[in-house]
């Protein structure tokens, strides 16, 4: 890949020398992760959405939950100390991230949020996440993605 074609989250990663690959397609516009999956051949319980919420002290927070399960809300507030969060309206992602809706990722932000990985990921030795872009998905490690973050493993999705 050209390096004027690199997203933040690309070159963040290749200045820390962490290990990733890169899948694309073509999409113009947001489209759900279970389709981006399928569209890409990558096994859906280990390609996971980057979710922005605020907490009730004004803090941000970067969930990631495989695509085909929802973040518990209740969880997510206790997993980072909070009484409450909520999900960021679509129309603040890119003003809050950097980012726009479908290619919002917690690597390369304007500001490192708090990041909290759903503990299926743990186990994996890779999985799927957004790169930045819309069209374009990271494969790398789990645990260097929460390295690379600060992030920790927690059960963060509703029953």
């Amino acid at each position: 890949m050209a390096k004027e074609t690199k997203t933040n989250a690309m070159r963040f990663l290749d200045k820390s020398k962490i290990k990733y690959e890169f899948n694309t397609y073509q999409c113009d516009e947001f489209i759900d992760g279970v389709t981006t999956a399928g569209m890409l051949g990558q096994p859906i319980e280990e390609t996971f959405k980057t979710l922005v919420a605020q907490g009730k002290t004004g803090e941000y927070y970067c969930f990631l939950v495989p695509v085909a399960l929802e973040l518990d809300l209740k969880k997510s507030a206790v997993s980072v100390g909070e009484k409450s969060v909520s999900l960021l309206h679509v129309k603040d992602i890119t003003r809050v991230t950097g980012y726009v809706r479908g290619g919002c990722t917690p690597i390369g932000m304007k500001k490192q949020f708090r990041t909290i990985v759903h503990s299926s990921a743990e186990e994996l030795p890779f999985f799927y996440i957004s790169g930045g872009r819309i069209g374009l998905q990271l494969r790398l490690s789990p645990a260097d993605l929460a390295a690379a973050t600060g992030g920790r493993f927690c059960d963060i999705v509703m029953e």
